[in-house]
């Protein structure tokens, strides 16, 4: 009996033991599952950026990276059951524990990836100057494929990294802080906070004056920066503390203080654009019109290159007649951002004040040359007088005629004089093979094509093509039951700058009278389809009134399990992709604001009575904005 008595005793210990085992492992899961928990997230944004961020080909969801007031344990964070420590280039382990109380920033990034390979060197600066202060580190996350790419790569670095073989802990760190674009820098303050998630941004828009990258220091930046803007002279823009100077095309150094009082032009440009590479001669034109006339004589242009490689930058700016700043100057960023870029080309203007006369008048020159010459208020009022004029004597003769290009032609190279088309709807339908959007628009375009022609003869669609070569253009155009521009035709410039198309694919809806009847009729057609036609004021009001009345049975809120997170708003969106069927949507949307999310009525009330009342769906292909931009 005594036996079986211990042996009772100590069963009973062992299982009391496990018990509170799993209970301390419950607490521990309970309170830690959110640091690492992950979440599926899906956007519409899946392509390549502008020049600044390689994002993966899969959706992708706005997020926020949120600590709620507790640090991130750093050696937890970067260490794995097998391994305490990171690498440097030559070998050397360094305990995680080293971190410590130092500002670290994690930077997600590969040597494959363009963007990654720019921001690099710039990171490499921020950090020999900052690392000497000894609270800064930067540990790099690799997307390389292979342990060579990484292993290269991390020689050009002289930070930290996890090793390649690491692959479970990349991953995680990846998935925590919801890593779907590269370069991307996560930025920890010295009690692990997450500082910013916009590191990349940071550093490219601040350099080492962002450290110690605290919101606080942004913010003082930023209000630095628009006091400067109320205060702008022509100094504060072009002056830095290492250069008062520009250059020549010979190479000669140029005192910035020899413009001062005269009107001068910011050319942003990029000598491998190819928006650039047509408008630099029109804008040297005009210059040496401007000089040799005398008209121009307090007119100056200063070129703000961003090309990426020395060798480009010379060769654009061997051919022109201006100054400039000298290549990678670091003002170059700043001025990007003082300025607000948004596309190539632009000139900015300065007046003899200092002050910023007007963001952008690259369009101006483009259709009035000299004529738009002093891009004054009053100058600009004139122009648009003239402008208006032109539009309200438009005939689609106007448009599409052209010394002796009086035709369009049919698939099989007939020629159809304009003229025959006089009277008639027409669209312009600026499009390409090379398009993903433009191809998957096409089959409901030809459905509204086919449906309108069926109700009314009197209308035409006009294919004017971006494609690369002819014979890209005759298979595309083979699709299509329409007409179109010659390949290559000089037209196709004049059309796309009157009517200001950025983007394609586009559709301009003409009317019988040769006016201008929409520059929306691409959004129009794939929201209605055939209901769209005739696209005049009067029927678009109409078409207005109906979607007003279609969400009226709709609820305001809606709870989704495809979005936990947060409620979804109903809200009206121009134009969207829905992150649940992945088709483009019109007008109305069940949005999150903060995640920025999108779903669609007929996705966000599925099972629900009000679903009755759903739009109809649409073909399409989102693609950066619904678009395949000009590069």
């Amino acid at each position: 009996m005594a036996w079986q008595v211990v042996v009772s005793r100590r069963f009973l210990v062992f299982l009391l033991n496990q018990v509170f085992s799993f209970f301390i492992f419950f607490i521990f899961y309970f309170f830690n599952k959110k640091k690492y928990q992950t979440q599926n997230s899906t956007n519409k944004k899946s392509t390549i950026k502008g020049i600044g961020t390689y994002y993966r080909a899969q959706p992708r969801k706005k997020t926020r990276i949120m600590d709620n007031g507790v640090g991130h344990d750093l050696s937890q964070l970067l260490s794995s059951e097998e391994r305490d420590f990171l690498i440097r280039k030559n070998g050397d382990e360094v305990k995680v524990s080293s971190l410590a109380g130092k500002i670290v920033g994690l930077y997600f990034s590969a040597s494959w990836c363009g963007p990654c390979r720019r921001f690099t060197p710039k990171l490499i600066e921020l950090y020999e100057e900052v690392a000497s202060k000894g609270n800064f580190e930067v540990v790099f996350i690799s997307s390389d494929r292979d342990d060579e790419s990484f292993k290269n790569y991390l020689s050009e670095m002289p930070w930290l990294a996890i090793p390649f073989s690491d692959l479970d802990t990349r991953k995680r760190l990846k998935e925590l802080f919801k890593v779907r674009g590269i370069p991307n820098l996560v930025i920890f303050d010295e009690n692990g906070h997450v500082s910013t998630e916009k590191g990349t941004r940071i550093v490219t828009e601040y350099g080492v004056d962002a450290y110690p990258f605290t919101p606080e220091r942004i913010n003082f930046l930023k209000e630095q920066e628009e006091a400067a803007k109320q205060n702008q002279t022509l100094s504060s823009i072009l002056v830095s503390s290492s250069r008062d100077y520009l250059i020549s095309n010979d190479g000669k150094q140029v005192p910035v203080s020899e413009l001062e009082g005269k009107l001068v032009g910011l050319y942003f440009s990029m000598n491998s654009h190819g928006g650039c590479i047509e408008f630099t001669p029109k804008l040297v034109e005009a210059y040496k019109k401007l000089k040799e006339t005398g008209q121009g004589q307090d007119f100056e242009i200063v070129l703000i290159s961003l090309d990426h490689k020395d060798e480009q930058f010379k060769e654009g700016f061997e051919k022109m007649p201006w100054l400039a700043l000298p290549f990678n100057d670091k003002s170059i960023e700043r001025l990007v951002r003082y300025f607000e870029l948004q596309n190539l080309p632009t000139l900015v203007i300065i007046g003899p004040d200092g002050k910023t006369l007007n963001p952008d008048v690259s369009e101006l020159i483009e259709e009035h040359g000299v004529g738009a010459y002093p891009f004054s208020p009053e100058k600009l009022a004139e122009l648009a007088e003239i402008e208006k004029a032109k539009l309200e004597a438009q005939t689609l003769e106007s448009l599409l005629v052209f010394e002796d290009k009086d035709y369009v032609i049919e698939k099989n190279g007939s020629k159809v004089p304009v003229s025959e088309l006089v009277g008639k709807t027409i669209l312009l339908y600026f499009s390409a093979h090379w398009c993903p959007p433009c191809r998957a628009f096409l089959p409901k375009l030809i459905t509204t094509y086919h449906d309108i022609k069926a109700k009314d003869k009197a209308f035409e669609v006009i294919f004017i093509s971006s494609d690369r070569d002819q014979s890209a253009f005759d298979e595309f155009f083979s699709s299509m039951p329409w007409l179109a521009l010659p390949f290559g035709d000089v037209r196709k410039k004049s059309l796309q700058r009157t009517f200001k198309v950025q983007g394609i694919p586009a559709a301009i809806a003409i009317g019988p009278s040769g006016r201008t009847l929409t520059s929306n009729a691409r959004k129009l057609i794939g929201a209605y389809g055939e209901d769209a036609y005739p696209f005049t004021e009067e029927h678009l009001k109409h078409l207005e009134k109906k979607v007003e009345e279609m969400a009226k049975g709709w609820p305001e809120k809606v709870k989704h399990e495809s979005h936990v997170e947060h409620e979804l708003v109903l809200t009206r969106r121009p134009a969207y992709g829905c992150n649940g069927c992945r088709e483009p949507g019109y007008d109305w949307s069940f949005y999150c604001k903060e995640c920025d999310f999108d779903l669609h009525p007929k996705c966000a009330l599925k099972n629900n009575e009000e679903a009755k009342n759903e739009p109809k769906a649409n073909d399409g292909y989102v693609c950066d904005g619904y678009v395949c931009r000009k590069a």
